[in-house]
């Protein structure tokens, strides 16, 4: 945003999905780093911080703003998403299977490290100026730990940013808030084409698991680090709890970014549904794995296993390596979790690939592929208008973003008609007022 000669960016993540889409990271930005003032981010997700340590390396000295939660996520996001670029970078490289000679990652942990310093923390409700006479205000989204939209007050106007939305129903995390009375509304659209099932996470996993742990397969589930690990932890030590899978199934947590994240939902239990002892069950019902050799030992234990591992859509991280392994034996499980973005490998297997690409080779999908609907994090589109509808007042102007064309597409559509209000889906790069 720009306003009196000062600059504001709201999240400032990284693109995902189509390698057309991946290029735009590496991309210069349409203004110079050292030009914007302030950074306020919605939540931690990489979608929507992972820039911040390249804007710092590129010359941002301004600071970054949140909500507490979202500091202490990104403190674990955002180093560990650097490691990753440096460990995929020099496996290409040992490897030769990168058509960049030599493969670079887009920032380092080092990098990384150094943006934490800007991060600053405001509560939920709390007025704050990120920048001198600019307003701003957190409420509650949902969707994961610490997740806010964003209410700014700039030039005589209210614009209010959605964040990503999460469900009412999530198992997890808080349902949204209400709206406040905005002149302008930017909305996401991940699902605003679809409607959730009537399942609930703990009907759709059970019968998955018993059926993968009766053939003495492997179930390899890629996690978000961020929620949907923890969303299925919890589930998993209620079906055990509740005599409805195993309670032998050796469960594996194979990402040190989800294992921290773990962790850090005992110290925000006002920020989610769960109870201290809910917490307690969650952390204890997997083995933690967070070396690479302890990764690596996994393979060797023989049996019926679920390991959880990040990327969600697995677009790197270790998954690759378990996916590798585990993809073409047909007594094994791939479980996804939430959405999957086209042009992921997520989105192949969901698709019904038969083979994916990993690590320079095309590995044959046997095992079976399955796709959890309720486990997904976002708000759907009845959800999306549902709480647009909660708004006081009819906004002058919606934009919907944050979607795939489809998704965003209907969502306006259904804003036009439903709600009778202007609604746009604006092109990337465009600029409103234009």
């Amino acid at each position: 945003m720009q306003h009196g000669g000062r600059q504001l960016l709201v999240d400032c993540g990284l693109f995902q999905g189509y390698k057309q889409l991946r290029l735009r990271n590496w991309h210069p930005l349409p203004t110079e780093a050292s030009a914007v003032d302030a950074v306020v981010l919605t939540h931690a997700h990489l979608d929507h911080s992972g820039y911040v340590p390249l804007l710092v390396r590129e010359g941002f000295g301004g600071k970054v703003w949140c909500t507490p939660a979202t500091r202490d996520l990104a403190r674990i996001l955002l180093p560990d998403s650097g490691h990753i670029q440096e460990e995929d970078a020099n496996f290409a490289n040992r490897h030769g299977f990168s058509k960049h000679a030599p493969a670079l990652p887009l920032y380092t942990e080092d990098d990384a490290q150094r943006s934490l310093k800007h991060l600053r923390t405001v509560a939920l409700h709390q007025p704050f100026e990120p920048i001198p006479g600019w307003t701003a205000r957190f409420t509650g989204a949902g969707h994961i730990l610490g997740a806010a939209s964003l209410l700014l007050e700039v030039g005589g106007r209210r614009i209010l940013f959605s964040g990503d939305l999460g469900r009412p129903d999530d198992v997890l995390t808080n349902p949204p808030e209400p709206p406040p009375p905005a002149d302008v509304v930017v909305v996401e659209s991940t699902y605003g084409n679809r409607s959730h099932s009537a399942d609930t996470l703990a009907d759709e996993l059970a019968p998955a698991l018993v059926r993968v742990a009766a053939r003495g397969g492997t179930a390899i589930v890629p996690v978000f680090a961020v929620g949907r690990a923890q969303a299925l932890l919890h589930t998993i030590a209620q079906l055990k709890a509740a005599g409805r899978i195993p309670a032998s199934l050796p469960i594996y947590l194979d990402s040190p970014m989800a294992i921290h994240t773990t962790g850090l939902f005992a110290a925000h239990l006002n920020a989610h549904r769960l109870s201290a002892a809910e917490c307690d069950a969650m952390e204890r019902v997997a083995t933690m794995t967070v070396t690479p050799d302890e990764s690596r030992a996994i393979a060797h234990h023989h049996g019926p296993k679920v390991i959880l591992s990040a990327s969600g859509m697995a677009t790197g991280g270790r998954v690759l390596h378990h996916l590798a392994g585990g993809l073409s034996d047909h007594r094994n499980m791939v479980i996804l979790t939430g959405y999957q973005a086209p042009g992921t490998r997520g989105a192949s297997l969901a698709q019904g690939a038969a083979f994916l690409r990993i690590h320079g080779q095309d590995v044959p999908v046997r095992a079976e592929v399955v796709a959890l609907h309720a486990a997904s994090a976002h708000a759907d589109g009845n959800q999306l208008l549902d709480w647009l509808r909660a708004l006081p007042q009819a906004p002058a102007n919606v934009f919907v973003v944050h979607g795939d064309a489809e998704a965003s597409d209907q969502l306006r559509h259904r804003i036009n008609c439903e709600l009778k209000w202007p609604a746009t889906t604006p092109e990337h790069g465009a600029t409103w007022p234009a």
